[in-house]
C-alpha cells in the first residue's frame, strides 16, 4: 500500500476521499483553485497545493500543475474522484508514467468505455442487451434522417462521447430529429465530441431507439486485483431534470427480482469484457412495462451516488478503490440489506433548476439515525458559478424502504440552508409526492411534477 494520496478533485468528493484515506492512517494531500480556498477540503487535508484561479482550465483540469503538485508534495498515488480527470485516459497513462500510481481502471478500459458507440458495440458483442440503434458515428443530419427512419420514431439522440446527460434530447418526428441533432451537435463541439477514433470529421452523434416509460437503473460494480468482477446490488436514478439525476436509491422499487438477477449478471460480464479494475457503473434503461433492459453506458469511475450502495452493503467503494490500485486482494460482501436514498442538495432554484450560487449565511446539517450527509460546504462559505452547484449529498437509510422514506423527510426539513438558492424544497415536495412514494415512477417524473 502506497502512503500517500493526492486527491485531484474539489468539494465535496475530495471531503469523502480525504475522510477515507486518513482513516487509513495514509496522508491525504488536497489541490485546490483560488476560489476554493476557504473551503473544508482544504483544511481537512494534510498538506493543500494552490492549482491557480478559478476557471478550471487553469486549475483542476491543468494536467501539469496536478502533476507537478504530486511531485512537490511526495504523493505516490492519484485518485480522481469523478468529473474533471476521472475518464480522461491521457491523464491516466500522464500519471503511470509518471511513476505513480492511478485509482481506476486502465487507460485502455477508459477509452473503450468512454465513446458510446464503441462500448454498446462491444457490449452487444458480450451478450449485454442493447437497444436498437446506430453502430458507428453519425456525422451529418442527411445520415441521421436515414438511420431515425431505419431504428423507428421516437428516438434517443446524444452525443458519442461526454456523460451527465448534455446534449441529450429526444426525437418523435423528423422535425424533431433535425431540432436534436443540432443541439447534440452543439453539445460535441463545445465538449470535444467532434469526429470519432477512425478520424471522421464532423460531430460524433449516436441514435438509439427511445423507450418511453423508462426506469434508469444502474449496478455497481467492483473488479478486483486478482481479474475478479463483482456487482454490489443496483441503484435507481429515475429521477432526474434535463437528463441529470437529482435523487438515487437501492435497491431499486420497480425491478422485479427476476429482472434484478439478469441485470447484476449483465454487468458482471460488461466488466469482464474490458478487463475492468476498481469501482465503475454499468448504467442500463428499463421498460418499466416490459420489465426487461438494455445497456445504456459505462462510468469508469466512482459515482456521485455510491453512497447509497455504501449504505446497503457495508463497503467502503474508495477504500476498495485504494486496495485494489495497491494491488491487495480482497473480499468484498455483495448483499444487500435494507434501503438507501439520496437526494443530491444543489445550489439552485427548486422550481426551474437554475444555478442561484452564493454566500452561505446559514448552514446546519440534519444528524441521527440512519442519516449521513458528505457535504462540501460549510456556513460561511461561497457558492461559486465557476463550477457544478452541487452542495452536499443527503442520504438516509432505514430497514425498509418505508422507514428510510420517513427519515426522508425528518432529515430534509432539518436540513438549514441559507444564502444561495437550493433545491431541499423540491426534496420535501417529491418526498410528498403519491409516484415516488410508492415506487411507480419513471425518468418522466420530474417534468410531470414542473408541468
Amino acid at each position: 500500500m502506497f502512503e500517500s494520496v493526492l486527491v485531484a478533485n474539489r468539494g465535496e468528493i475530495a471531503r469523502r476521499i480525504i475522510r477515507t484515506v486518513q482513516r487509513m492512517g495514509l496522508r491525504a494531500v488536497a489541490v485546490y483553485s483560488e476560489a476554493d480556498a476557504d473551503l473544508p477540503f482544504v483544511k481537512e487535508a494534510d498538506e493543500a497545493i494552490l492549482l491557480g484561479p478559478a476557471n478550471p482550465a487553469q486549475s483542476y483540469l491543468d494536467a501539469e500543475k496536478v502533476l507537478e503538485a504530486a511531485r512537490v508534495s511526495g504523493a505516490q498515488a492519484v485518485h480522481p474522484g469523478y468529473g474533471f480527470f476521472s475518464e480522461n485516459a491521457a491523464f491516466a497513462r500522464a500519471v503511470i508514467e509518471a511513476g505513480l500510481v492511478w485509482v481506476g481502471p486502465s487507460p485502455e478500459a477508459i477509452e473503450r468505455m468512454g465513446d458510446k458507440i464503441n462500448a454498446r458495440n462491444l457490449m452487444e458483442e458480450a451478450g449485454v442487451p442493447v437497444a436498437a440503434g446506430t453502430r458507428e458515428p453519425v456525422t451529418d443530419l442527411e445520415k441521421a434522417v436515414a438511420a431515425a427512419a431505419e431504428i423507428g420514431y421516437p428516438v434517443m439522440v446524444k452525443t458519442a462521447g461526454g456523460g451527465g446527460g448534455i446534449g441529450m434530447g429526444v426525437a418523435h418526428d423528423e422535425a424533431g430529429l433535425v431540432k436534436a441533432f443540432e443541439t447534440a451537435a452543439r453539445a460535441a463541439a463545445r465538449f470535444g465530441g467532434g469526429g470519432d477514433a477512425a478520424g471522421r470529421e464532423g460531430p460524433a452523434i449516436l441514435l438509439e431507439r427511445y423507450i418511453g416509460r423508462a426506469r434508469h437503473v444502474e449496478v455497481q460494480i467492483l473488479g478486483l486485483a486478482d481479474g475478479t468482477v463483482v456487482a454490489l446490488g443496483e441503484r435507481d436514478c429515475s429521477v432526474q431534470r434535463r437528463h441529470q439525476k437529482v435523487v438515487e436509491e437501492s435497491p431499486s422499487p420497480g425491478i422485479t427480482p427476476e429482472l434484478r438477477e439478469r441485470m447484476l449478471a449483465a454487468a458482471v460480464r460488461a466488466g469482464e469484457a474490458v478487463g475492468y479494475l476498481g469501482a465503475g457503473t454499468v448504467e442500463c434503461l428499463v421498460d418499466a412495462d416490459e420489465q426487461d433492459f438494455v445497456f445504456l453506458e459505462m462510468n469508469t469511475r466512482l459515482q456521485v451516488e455510491h453512497p447509497v450502495t455504501e449504505l446497503v452493503t457495508g463497503v467502503d467503494l474508495v477504500e476498495q478503490q485504494l486496495r485494489i490500485a495497491a494491488g491487495e486482494r480482497t473480499e468484498v460482501p455483495s448483499a444487500v440489506r435494507g434501503h438507501a436514498i439520496e437526494f443530491r442538495v444543489y445550489a439552485e432554484d427548486p422550481k426551474r433548476f437554475f444555478p442561484g450560487p452564493g454566500r452561505i449565511v446559514e448552514w446546519e446539517e440534519p444528524s441521527g439515525e440512519g442519516v449521513r450527509v458528505d457535504s462540501g460546504y460549510a456556513g460561511g462559505n461561497t457558492v461559486t458559478p465557476f463550477y457544478d452547484p452541487l452542495m452536499a449529498k443527503l442520504c438516509v437509510y432505514g430497514e425498509t424502504r418505508a422507514e428510510a422514506l420517513e427519515r426522508a423527510r425528518e432529515a430534509v426539513a432539518g436540513f438549514r440552508v441559507e444564502g444561495p438558492k437550493n433545491n431541499l424544497p423540491f426534496c420535501a415536495e417529491l418526498l410528498e409526492r403519491a409516484e415516488f412514494v410508492d415506487g411507480d415512477y419513471d425518468t418522466g417524473l420530474v417534468a410531470r411534477m414542473r408541468a
